[in-house]
């Protein structure tokens, strides 16, 4: 395992644990040349899943990617790190429990949309601009509206009640009265 930092290909292992419900084994390392510390992920390797993207062009699914994205949607919002992550993580995994291979581009945004709206509204909002491509403030108010309807037949959570799209305890979603 090389160095982030300076490449060197020594380093040392601090600590292991299971991370990710088991899923993988997060270790912390030190490098032997520069000292400095970073974190690697161990995690089974699944069956390549292609993307359709909406040009026609295929390529294989990067979870980097579903989490720039992600990140940049809930920036300043309290999702914590770790969350984000394990939002992807949810979203490879129903990638992976598929029959087919290959999945559009759209139905990997509409997954991360699913999974936003039970942690954010904002972070929603966000990546739903992005995504869906919003040219005019009418694209926003339209979301809004979407939003505001959903939640009035009660299907965004509050904080403490479960969440519907993760069937499990809401994630720190709180909505103001």
């Amino acid at each position: 395992m090389q160095c982030p930092f300076c490449q060197h290909p020594d380093n040392r292992v601090l600590e292991s644990r299971s991370a990710q419900a088991g899923q993988s084994i997060r270790r912390r390392r030190e490098c032997l040349r520069c000292h400095r510390r970073f974190t690697t992920y161990e995690r089974i390797e699944f069956v390549p899943i292609t993307v359709l993207k909406q040009n026609g062009d295929r390529q294989l699914f990067d979870r980097s990617k579903v989490l720039r994205g992600i990140v940049r949607a809930c920036e300043k919002t309290g999702i914590s790190a770790l969350r984000m992550e394990a939002i992807v993580d949810e979203i490879e995994a129903e990638l992976q429990q598929r029959v087919s291979r290959e999945v559009s581009s759209l139905e990997i945004g509409e997954l991360v949309l699913k999974h936003l709206r039970c942690e954010s509204e904002v972070a929603y909002v966000r990546f739903a601009s992005v995504y869906r491509q919003f040219q005019t403030m009418k694209d926003f108010v339209e979301t809004l509206d979407d939003l505001s309807r959903q939640e009035a037949s009660n299907n965004i959570p509050i904080e403490g009640e479960y969440c519907q799209c993760h069937e499990s305890p809401a994630h720190t979603v709180a909505i103001a009265d």
